[in-house]
């Protein structure tokens, strides 16, 4: 997916910067950089890789030649930036994250309509961020040229630009998919933006405001005003809360941890009201996001939590950095260290976050019982997956025929099951029951659950019109 951080002070913002994006780390894995100006013309920027190395370790070096009192960074899980750009707004640097589903139409048209030339990367493909620049160079005010941008785009758009003088404008999307904040420092130097509310408190800012969906804000170090009135619809991404979200954030005034354990609590309510609430010695978490939720599943049933496996993470934090796929699942591999004494001969319940394609779940799996569990039940913390993102980019595969959910439904009714996939996600019809027992045969659990869609919302606790359900309904 992605995230950024950025701020603007009477002070030098380097290590605001710094840190800023270093803990926007979870977001993305490919790209991060850093961009600085002084407000008097002129930029310090660098990219890098951060596919086999730590953002820390990638950056540290730069920061001796890094100086400015304006500042954006970024972690990118897509294409290189941020990107300085010169057009008919001056010089100006951006960085976008998103989702752009229409770029292969809007290059076309930007030709069309006397574009010269876009750079490519060595895929061959153009820089999504630079299309963004492009189509916000074709207005003659900056801020009309990203309304202009955010409206041309299919997908998502939410953005940070930085001009010459040092002022930056932050953008949240149309539809306000993802957060973003403003914070204040509390010695009344200046202001920063980011994703995540924890960073800038651990920075010394404090909460001073959140866009709201497709507002944009401009920001100097004297305060911040908004030039686009928010809208009043909004469709914020659920997984922030199940999955990607920090637990020390809030959106929309709604903690992460919270919300998980709330909805642990609620996925074994509702399985203790329908009597599926299986006999186990311990209830336990996939390491890391599904831990809260098989706290507030085990505060709710009764069984003791554990953790019968650990990841091992000082070496390989991550294990999806690397590009190469058996690279991957190599790593994936090593870094479950089994505690024998909570596995033999126990009846385990795991709960993870999410099941997409399953593939690593059924390693885990198997893994679990060459260590002698007696018996293995899986409960997913959020509903079958059943479309690929298109705002956001979080299911990684390129149909829909990757997820294992609708994977099965084909294996079991052939292109007709896309017709009834709402029962196919309802456990409580036979078509959902059928998935589910596919499910536990191919991936070896003793039982299969998902939360539902009413009860994950109803964790969230937000108005449900407001939040993103794409990937569960295929709802716009």
């Amino acid at each position: 997916m992605g995230g950024f951080f950025g701020a603007v002070s009477k002070r030098d913002v380097v290590l605001d910067v710094f840190f800023g994006v270093d803990y926007h780390s979870h977001l993305g894995t490919r790209r991060a950089g850093m961009v600085f100006c002084e407000g008097t013309g002129g930029f310090q920027k660098e990219i890098h890789s951060i596919e086999n190395t730590p953002f820390r370790s990638r950056f540290d070096k730069d920061l001796e030649r890094f100086h400015g009192t304006s500042g954006i960074g970024c972690i990118s899980d897509t294409d290189p930036q941020p990107l300085l750009v010169r057009g008919r707004h001056g010089t100006f640097a951006i960085t976008t994250v998103g989702a752009i589903t229409n770029a292969d139409e809007l290059i076309e048209r930007y030709f069309e309509q006397g574009g010269a030339q876009f750079m490519a990367m060595s895929s061959g493909a153009v820089n999504h961020t630079e299309l963004v620049a492009a189509l916000i160079n074709q207005k003659d005010d900056l801020v009309e040229g990203i309304v202009f941008a955010q409206k041309a785009i299919q997908g998502s758009l939410t953005l940070l630009v930085m001009t010459e003088d040092g002022v930056v404008y932050a953008a949240r999307d149309r539809m306000g998919r993802l957060p973003v904040l403003i914070g204040r420092d509390i010695e009344g130097q200046g202001y920063c933006i980011s994703f995540e509310s924890f960073v800038y408190h651990k920075l010394g800012y404090e909460d001073e405001c959140e866009l709201g969906p497709g507002e944009i804000m401009r920001v100097t170090s004297d305060g911040y005003e908004s030039l686009v009135a928010p809208g009043d619809q909004m469709k914020i991404c659920a997984f922030l809360w199940v999955y990607y979200g920090y637990p020390n954030s809030n959106y929309e005034g709604m903690n992460v941890e919270v919300m998980r354990y709330r909805n642990g609590h609620i996925m074994a309510r509702d399985e203790a009201m329908a009597g599926t609430l299986p006999e186990v010695d311990y209830v336990a978490g996939v390491p890391d996001s599904g831990l809260p939720h098989a706290i507030g599943y085990a505060n709710e049933c009764g069984a003791t939590f554990a953790r019968p496996f650990i990841k091992y993470t000082p070496t390989w934090s991550r294990s999806f950095m690397p590009t190469n796929q058996e690279v991957r699942d190599r790593i994936a591999e090593m870094k479950q260290i089994p505690v024998p004494e909570l596995i033999r001969d126990k009846r385990l319940l795991f709960v993870d976050d999410s099941i997409v394609r399953g593939t690593q779940l059924g390693k885990t799996v198997d893994f679990l019982y060459e260590a002698g569990a007696a018996e293995v039940h899986m409960r997913s913390a959020c509903p079958p997956i059943m479309f690929s993102c298109k705002y956001l980019s979080f299911s990684r595969g390129k149909s829909d025929q990757d997820l294992i959910a609708r994977r099965v439904v084909r294996e079991l009714e052939g292109p007709e099951g896309d017709e009834h996939l709402d029962e196919y996600a309802d456990s409580s019809t036979e078509r959902g029951k059928c998935m589910l027992k596919r499910i536990c045969e191919q991936l070896g659990f003793d039982s299969l659950g998902y939360q539902s869609l009413p009860g994950m919302l109803e964790a969230i606790g937000i108005d449900p019109a407001q939040v993103c359900t794409y990937c569960w309904d295929g709802r716009e």
